[in-house]
């Protein structure tokens, strides 16, 4: 049977409006199902590939469904002078400020190193460092986790953290 117009227009109107709500991711940090999703099993880094650590990965979305994602690696095939400034990745699809230094949308390597946060390129170039901050009170520190902190992000290794905000 078919039905009336008005009906049909009702109908796509309706699946219409729904579109935007679809497209629009929920904002905030990833769990774990969704981590297993967009984590890759390796990680290419300054000529090899690494194995990454899935369990100490943490994350979060925009509004908008853009990602930005940090994980530690396995930096045992690396040379030391790697080893020693590179502990894991950091991948972003939109432009962050880290403790008020701006980061633009791409693939990069981190490591938290004595008290300072390092981002370098995926060729081991530095790129900047920022200082860390220290969190004694936390109670039970973990390798690596992203927790909401107001309208921004704190990345956490252990104790040590920066601060992240999208632009």
């Amino acid at each position: 049977m078919r039905q009336p117009l008005a009906h049909r227009l009702a109908l796509s109107l309706c699946l219409l409006s729904c579109f935007p709500l679809l497209a629009q991711s929920k904002a905030g940090i990833l769990g774990a199902e969704e981590l297993k999703k967009v984590v890759p099993a390796t990680y290419f880094y300054r000529g090899q590939s690494a194995t990454v650590q899935l369990r100490n990965c943490g994350g979060f979305s925009t509004g908008e469904g853009k990602l930005v994602l940090a994980g530690l690696v396995d930096t045992s095939g690396y040379s030391t002078d790697v080893q020693a400034k590179y502990q894991g990745l950091f991948v972003t699809e939109v432009k962050l400020e880290i403790e008020g230094t701006t980061l633009a949308p791409g693939q990069y390597g981190f490591g938290f190193v004595a008290d300072r946060f390092l981002v370098t390129d995926v060729g081991a170039n530095d790129l900047f460092s920022v200082a860390n901050h220290m969190d004694e009170k936390l109670a039970r520190p973990v390798p690596l986790k992203v927790v909401a902190d107001g309208d921004g992000y704190r990345l956490y290794a252990g104790r040590k953290w920066v601060r992240i905000k999208t632009e």
